[in-house]
């Protein structure tokens, strides 16, 4: 019976290899690997992969968190904002309240979502510069607002203040807006933010990208930045934020509990830049991007 058994497995065995190989299917083999990308893939796991799928508990812990942050922030708007309206005499005061609202708003909202975070390059947070960061997720703008240095401000659309109390306070904040309209507009309010931030002694935070990333892959870079940092002569200093697409993805109410980093690289002198090399230095400080992410969050081309 044994060896019954065996020939019927073994004759089995064979007929699916024929079928297999001459019937038109094809047996799906593995995608080459590299040796490089195997040992990557070995010594940095996907660490993230554990919060992909949840339960229902979870789900409403988040929802929760998500309402908590939306009531607390928009508190927290409201009471500085009536502070900024009393400041309209003063500018740069209203420029400093406005970033200390948002090392108080952004550093309660993480702590709200409870999402660990390991911070590196520190040291290099206090200078003045044009802080650049790539964007994939509602949670870098929470974390921009808590880290930035007092004396920063952003660059938006001019748009944003038609986003109800929050962008009444961006503009009373005196932070920048720039038309988009049509690239000669733009090119126009770039030099106007350019004067400003040289005139008042400012930091700049700007998204490189000019939106956020559906997958947290980095996309491809715009040149406002880099003609601010030519106008300005400010050094650029990179922060590399990995992990916020896992916590929270473009167009869902779900936040995991996933770590997250953020990494200040060293200020990129700008000093002796010239105009005429400005798709050079997009291409350099993207590639200095894709060197530091980890390969989930590297563009793919």
């Amino acid at each position: 019976m044994e060896n019954t058994g065996s020939s019927t497995f073994l004759r089995n065995r064979r007929l699916e290899s024929f079928l297999n190989t001459s019937s038109g299917q094809r047996v799906e083999e593995s995608p080459k690997v590299s040796v490089k990308e195997e040992s990557e893939r070995r010594l940095k796991p996907d660490i993230f992969s554990n919060y992909d799928d949840e339960g229902w508990l979870l789900d409403i812990m988040s929802w929760i968190r998500i309402v908590i942050c939306f009531v607390c922030m928009m508190v927290t708007t409201f009471i500085w904002a009536l502070i900024m309206l009393v400041l309209i005499p003063w500018p740069y005061e209203r420029i400093r309240q406005g970033n200390i609202y948002g090392h108080v708003t952004g550093r309660m909202l993480m702590w709200i979502l409870g999402n660990p975070i390991k911070i590196e390059g520190s040291e290099y947070a206090n200078k003045r510069a044009i802080y650049i960061s790539n964007h994939a997720s509602p949670i870098d703008i929470f974390l921009i607002m808590w880290l930035t240095p007092t004396g920063t401000v952003g660059i938006a659309k001019k748009e944003i203040i038609w986003y109800p109390l929050f962008g009444q306070l961006y503009v009373l904040a005196n932070h920048l807006r720039i038309d988009r309209s049509n690239p000669t507009v733009a090119i126009e309010s770039l030099k106007e933010a350019a004067r400003a931030i040289v005139k008042n002694n400012l930091s700049l935070i700007i998204f490189p990208e000019g939106t956020r990333s559906k997958n947290g892959r980095l996309l491809p870079f715009k040149k406002g930045f880099i003609h601010l940092a030519i106008q300005s002569r400010l050094p650029i200093v990179p922060m590399i934020l990995t992990g916020t697409h896992r916590a929270w993805k473009k167009g869902s109410l779900h936040v995991r509990p996933a770590p997250l980093a953020v990494k200040y690289l060293p200020p990129i002198s700008t000093e002796n830049w010239r105009v005429d090399k400005i798709d050079d230095y997009v291409k350099m400080v993207h590639n200095l991007y894709a060197e530091h992410l980890p390969g989930n969050q590297r563009p793919l081309s």
